[in-house]
């Protein structure tokens, strides 16, 4: 272990990779010099497990979860936030993101760890769980808290890991990964055709509210090819996708689960799989 007498802030996600990077920093400069910074998110958008893991994590690192929440976040989701603003994206990031997470984290950042006009805080790190394949997030994130004078640090793709899962110290990982790819909210405005396929399936009423919120903005969340694509446009492809039974979840590969589809849908009578829309059956 490392002696550190400064701020080692872990963004603590409620995935495992965030979960992974607390961890290996907890074992590198130890548990007093560490915080845990997390987002709570409405319990009808984050998963309970997810909460759960969270707090088994933050239990076996011996360590309180510091919250930076947006104010109503207890009955806020990221639509009712993106109807507030009548809008889903802030040029080409989602709005909720900034308003439930980046936002409340950077005004926390700038009320306990201030900064100097011009200056960099040596004193305070902060940690990501971007991998090594995803050097554009990194540089990305590296580039904004640079500019507000905070050094930032990638542990998952620029150390030596120490641990490979959290199963590793007898934590499961969310259950939610049996079904998505991240422990994001369920109806994530980040996603794809496929994520809202499953959440169609899932959890209509998540899917309602999407399409209610297209309403209210006037814009879609999903663009398809380039044009908009609205969710009350692909309910039918949806309905017809779940009638021939292909399996809704995020784990098959992109481009196995949309062959797989058009597969199916297209073994239907023409005139049956021209309603259903089979000709618009392309991944996102």
């Amino acid at each position: 272990m490392n002696k550190s007498t400064g701020a080692h802030i872990v963004c603590y996600s409620g995935g495992e990779a965030s979960a992974i990077v607390a961890i290996e920093v907890v074992r590198r400069y130890g548990p007093e010099n560490v915080i845990l910074i997390n987002h709570d998110i409405n319990g009808d958008k984050e998963d309970v497990d997810i909460k759960r893991f969270k707090r088994e994590v933050a239990g076996y690192l011996g360590i309180p979860i510091t919250y930076a929440n947006m104010d109503g976040w207890e009955t806020k989701d990221q639509f009712d936030v993106c109807i507030e603003a009548k809008a889903f994206k802030v040029g080409v990031h989602p709005l909720c993101t900034n308003r439930l997470k980046t936002a409340p984290f950077h005004r926390w950042l700038a009320d306990t760890f201030p900064v100097e006009a011009g200056t960099c805080r040596t004193d305070v790190t902060i940690y990501y769980g971007f991998e090594a394949g995803e050097p554009a997030r990194i540089e990305r994130r590296r580039g904004i808290l640079g500019d507000k004078g905070y050094r930032t640090c990638f542990p998952l793709a620029e150390w030596t890991r120490t641990i490979a899962s959290t199963t590793d110290i007898g934590i499961s990982p969310p259950a939610t990964y049996a079904i998505w790819k991240h422990a994001n909210c369920v109806g994530c405005l980040r996603a794809g055709q496929q994520h809202w396929y499953v959440v169609y399936c899932r959890r209509r009423d998540a899917f309602e509210k999407a399409k209610r919120a297209e309403e209210l903005i006037g814009y879609s969340i999903l663009r398809i090819n380039g044009q908009p694509a609205f969710m009350k446009d692909l309910e039918p492809k949806f309905e017809a996708m779940r009638a021939a039974g292909i399996q809704a979840d995020e784990k098959t590969p992109a481009a196995t689960f949309w062959a797989r589809a058009r597969k199916l849908l297209g073994s239907k009578p023409a005139e049956e799989a021209a309603a259903c829309g089979v000709f618009q059956l392309t991944a996102p």
